[in-house]
C-alpha cells in the first residue's frame, strides 16, 4: 500500500511559477510509475504529467507541453511538478498518482492505482 502527500499548492498570479511536491510512503517507489492529475472545478479529472519509475521517460498532455515539467528524486521518495507560465485556466485541485508496481507509464495514465488527497492551485489573473 502506498501512500501519497501532495503539498505547495497556492495563490499565484497569471504568469508565475509554482512547485508541487508528492512525498510516498509505504512502497518501493522507486518502482512505481508517477503521475500528476488535476481536477478544475466542474470538470472531470484530467491527466498532466507521468514519469517511469526509473525516471529516464516522461510524458505530458498536450496542454502542459513546454510549461510543466515532472520530476523524481528517488532517493526522497518523491515526485514533484514544475509549473511555469501559469495561467488561470490551470485552476484546480492536483493530485499525485501512482500506477502499479513496475507498471508502465501508460499505466499511471490510464489506471492509476493509488491517489493522494490533493492540492489546490489557485492562478489569479
Amino acid at each position: 500500500q502506498v501512500q501519497l502527500a501532495e503539498s505547495g499548492g497556492g495563490l499565484v498570479q497569471a504568469g508565475g511559477s509554482l512547485r508541487l511536491s508528492c512525498a510516498a510512503s509505504g512502497g518501493t517507489f522507486s518502482r512505481y510509475p508517477m503521475g500528476w492529475f488535476r481536477q478544475a472545478p466542474g470538470k472531470e479529472r484530467e491527466f498532466v504529467a507521468g514519469i517511469t519509475w526509473g525516471g529516464g521517460v516522461t510524458y505530458y498532455a498536450d496542454s502542459m507541453k513546454g510549461r510543466f515539467t515532472i520530476s523524481r528524486d528517488n532517493a526522497k521518495n518523491s515526485v514533484y511538478l514544475q509549473m511555469n507560465g501559469l495561467k488561470p485556466e490551470d485552476t484546480a485541485v492536483y493530485y499525485c498518482a501512482a500506477g502499479a508496481y513496475m507498471g508502465g507509464i501508460s499505466n499511471v495514465r490510464d489506471a492509476p492505482v493509488y491517489w493522494g488527497k490533493g492540492t489546490l492551485v489557485t492562478v489569479s489573473s
